[in-house]
């Protein structure tokens, strides 16, 4: 079984939360989810119980368990429903990764260089 493990410390690691868990039986892996781009946590993580039974235990017991400083929400974790997934940069409605139009405004003002007082050479 996955559980989901949130509310976590930013300082918790992978081993921390293993650790936790093997309490209440085996544990196959745990795994704090990182920001891809700065390597920190983003306070949630992932445990995989092989055992139901164990599992839905360890479920009960870490549930508003405190872990590093942080009271922990724990459930199982199910999985993300069909179409919805990482929309990177590009999705949303701000128009991708420079804004798009800001409702309302008048013009574009999206995108890196939208012209705020001329180049960086002329300052």
């Amino acid at each position: 079984m996955k559980i989901y493990a949130g509310n976590l410390s930013y300082t918790t690691k992978d081993d921390d939360l293993k650790k936790a868990f093997e309490e209440f039986g085996q544990v196959d892996s745990a795994v704090v989810v990182t920001d891809k781009i700065d390597g920190r946590s983003k306070g949630f993580g992932f445990v995989e119980m092989p055992n139901n039974d164990e599992a839905l235990n360890a479920i009960k017991e870490m549930n508003g368990r405190e872990l590093n400083g942080r009271e922990l929400k724990v459930n199982e974790s199910k999985p993300k429903p069909e179409g919805e997934g990482n929309r990177g940069f590009h999705g949303g409605s701000r128009g991708g990764f420079g804004g798009g139009n800001r409702g309302g405004q008048t013009g574009n003002r999206g995108g890196f260089n939208n012209s705020r007082g001329g180049s960086r050479g002329d300052r």
